[in-house]
């Protein structure tokens, strides 16, 4: 009997070891598809996307079928998952709702080797007879971890909207719905600077976007989907003001509100000034929260009104933005169905997470983000170099604080942006789609291959290490949006360098140690690729290069990197016989970091004694602790639970008075308190130190045009071993790294953790 059992299931293990393929491409045929039933435009607009797709791969466009091999069917549920999987020999796409099926079928060209950015990047995919297929018993489901994810498309000045103007015209916003149907993105808030025509006052907007899934929305200053800076004329409306103007601003949006009846929306309620500023009509904090009280109570009745009578199943979202924030705490009432949309500081660190009780509301919560700014205390409108440990951190943070309504990144270019935002809305519609280096290195090998993406891969992540310590637009040490009385334009313009002479040095050389790299793994990139690889890899790395070179090397050095600069850009604007003029600028607002200039290094003394460490070579640390990689100075900065600690064993060689540093990521309070930790050596008294800092204040400017919080703490040192202890005494608090030096007055950039 035990015999037999062991002969059946062997035959069992052979016979599952055969189990069959379904061959969705045969190498020979065109590809085959079926509709089951009706479905809506999105659904269209995925299926012309894949067939072009399909043809790019297998040379021929996909046909309809009653035998097909593909069976497309889409779902009546309310969100946009989807799930593939073989059934009755066909493997079939089915969609929870309508972009749930696109998202399914666009699932398909990514698994035949389309890249998401076939069209934004110039990935083109590789071409194959050889066929395609599934197990038999494959099944995949995708569900998305954010209700509605998106892009806002803001300060495109100097990119996106020149190369829209010269080369797109009406044809950008096709483009980039294609991209966020790629992406699983659904949300679009529209470019709304002055000079962008407003989206809704270009015929043919309204109808491409609900043909494409997308939900329009608007910024945190445009309510009711008016684009003010385009659409509000003082001339015949006059002033945007809600205390002595009602009837025109509400006129204003009724109209709105009408234009837009029967399509998915997304409605920014509240109101701020024309662009973004405060309110008119009001001075003090009583008569803001009176007005805004009024607005959003007025603009919930305008809503029922003239879209619909169930406004509390209409999206809303309220966005206390800068001054915004304190009006709300100050006893606003905001409906329990509209999301609270929570903001980062213009530079990648969340400003505040909704409480134990917001994250009860109905509305639940959202998250406006950063990947580029306009402002002070420094634009970076230039390249992307935001650290991905830090998106990661951040968003994970607002997850777990149920922010899993709405997530927007502001970009000024999706092309620009393009692994930062593909990051950023991976996580929207997969919390759990990193381990975080392995998503860069997937990344990079879907773009380029993978003997490509894994040979360039640690020098990518150099590149963010690099951009890290200082971003390619900080270069300068300069500011912008000063006193116009003590600076011209109020900027300020590059003539000094925080780097030492060898930090400029060591800089400069692991630049050139990236370069190389990138440059050597080109010729072995596939030809159809050289334009993604020269605009994805080549510009970023040799531009943030010569950045540093034109700032840190020799006069004559410094202006070759100048115009390698501008010779760089050139090449990047003629890609692809031209098709991206206009796209790139060297000198975004032609801010002084840009032009020809050479810094001088500050004169340090030499380093002397020192010890060093970066967090994560910690010798214990308490539960819940966790090392962030990508992120901070040290590319693994650990993020500390509030009472939690790390604990670090050192030998000082001799006694007497040091200061310890203490590199902190510059977070904000996720709350409405403090943002406190503990320093203690040995026995001694511990030293409580708070990271908060008040908005804009010069302590926080040098915080995030760093990177780095870097704080001073006195101490007093026996000769021999000793235990330095950090403790977080509020939630939010991340540790870079750490050093005691016996110099007191020596000056250093880059805290020395190698040496």
């Amino acid at each position: 009997m035990r015999h037999r059992l062991l002969i059946l299931l062997f035959l069992g293990v052979c016979l599952s070891s055969m189990a069959s393929n379904v061959v969705w491409f045969d190498g020979q045929h065109p590809v085959s598809y079926q509709l089951a039933g009706r479905v809506d435009p999105v659904v269209k607009q995925a299926l012309r996307m894949f067939c072009d797709d399909m043809q790019l791969v297998t040379g021929m466009k996909p046909v309809a079928s009653r035998e097909a091999a593909i069976r497309i069917i889409q779902g009546k549920g309310s969100d946009d998952g989807f799930r593939l999987s073989v059934q009755k020999g066909q493997l079939v796409v089915e969609g929870h709702n309508a972009r749930g099926t696109a998202y399914g079928l666009l699932e398909l060209s990514r698994m035949a080797g389309v890249s998401p950015w076939v069209w934004w990047g110039d990935v083109r995919p590789y071409s194959r007879s050889t066929p395609i297929s599934v197990a038999d018993t494959f099944c995949i489901k995708h569900t998305p971890s954010v209700a509605y994810r998106g892009i806002f498309i803001n300060d495109e000045d100097w990119s996106l909207r020149q190369w829209s103007k010269d080369k797109m015209g009406p044809q950008t916003y096709r483009q980039l719905f294609e991209l966020m149907l790629r992406l699983r993105a659904n949300t679009l808030w529209p470019a709304m600077h002055e000079g962008t025509p407003g989206f809704f006052t270009v015929p043919g907007n309204r109808e491409m976007a609900d043909s494409f899934g997308i939900v329009v929305g608007s910024s945190h200053c445009e309510p009711l989907l008016r684009n003010n800076v385009a659409e509000w004329n003082r001339d015949t409306r006059g002033s945007y003001n809600y205390i002595t103007n009602r009837q025109q601003v509400q006129q204003y949006w009724i109209e709105r509100l009408k234009e837009v009846k029967g399509s998915e929306k997304l409605f920014t309620i509240g109101m701020r000034g024309i662009h973004d500023g405060a309110m008119e009509g009001v001075k003090t904090k009583q008569e803001q929260l009176a007005a805004l009280q009024q607005v959003i109570d007025d603009q919930r009745q305008l809503i029922r009104q003239y879209y619909s009578k169930n406004v509390e199943q209409v999206p809303q979202v309220f966005i206390p933005y800068k001054e915004v924030l304190e009006i709300m705490e100050s006893g606003l009432r905001v409906p329990d169905d509209v999301t609270l949309m929570w903001c980062d500081d213009n530079y990648g660190y969340l400003t505040r997470l909704p409480d134990a009780e917001q994250q009860k509301r109905q509305g639940g919560g959202g998250v406006y983000y950063h990947l580029s700014y306009w402002g002070r205390p420094h634009d970076y409108l230039w390249l992307t170099t935001t650290q991905p440990g830090l998106i990661y951190h951040e968003m994970r943070t607002a997850y777990d604080h149920n922010c899993r309504k709405l997530w927007i990144a502001n970009v000024h270019d999706p092309k620009v942006a393009a692994y930062d935002l593909e990051l950023f809305l991976d996580l929207a519609w997969d919390i759990n789609s990193a381990p975080l280096e392995q998503h860069l290195q997937r990344w990079l090998c879907t773009q380029f291959g993978a003997q490509v993406g894994n040979a360039v891969f640690p020098a990518m992540k150099e590149f963010y290490h690099l951009n890290a310590i200082r971003k390619p637009e900080f270069m300068g040490w300069t500011q912008v949006e000063l006193d116009k009385k003590k600076y011209p334009g109020g900027k300020s313009v590059p003539g000094y360098t925080e780097f030492s002479l060898q930090e400029g040095y060591e800089r400069m050389e692991a630049f050139a140690r990236i370069e190389a790299v990138v440059d050597t793994w080109r010729p072995l990139v596939n030809v159809g690729r050289q334009d993604a690889y020269f605009a994805h890899v080549l510009y970023p790395v040799h531009a943030a290069a010569a950045m540093t070179r034109k700032m840190l090397a020799d006069e004559s050095a410094s202006l070759q990197a100048y115009e390698e600069i501008q010779q760089l850009t050139e090449r990047y604007n003629a890609m692809n016989g031209g098709k991206w003029r206009g796209l790139m600028s060297a000198a975004p607002r032609d801010l002084p970091v840009f032009g020809k200039v050479h810094t001088k290094f500050p004169q340090h003394p030499s380093i002397g004694r020192l010890i060093a460490r970066n967090a994560c070579d910690y010798q214990t640390a308490s539960n819940g602790v966790s090392v962030v990689s990508m992120l901070g100075h040290s590319m693994n900065a650990v993020a500390l639970p509030k009472d939690a600690a790390l604990m670090y064993d050192f030998d000082s060689p001799s006694e007497g008075e040091a200061v310890l540093y203490t590199a902190m990521i510059p977070t904000q309070p996720s709350n409405r308190g403090d943002l406190r930790y503990q320093v203690t050596i040995d026995d001694q008294e511990p030293v409580v130190i708070s990271l908060k800092t008040p908005y804009r204040s010069e302590r926080w400017k040098q915080s995030v045009l760093r990177g780095q919080s870097l704080n001073k703490t006195p101490v007093h040192l026996t000769k021999g071993p000793h235990t330095l202890k950090i403790k977080a005494l509020d939630e939010h608090i991340i540790v870079d790294q750490w050093m005691i030096d016996f110099c007191p007055n020596r000056q250093f950039y880059v805290i020395p953790v190698n040496k």
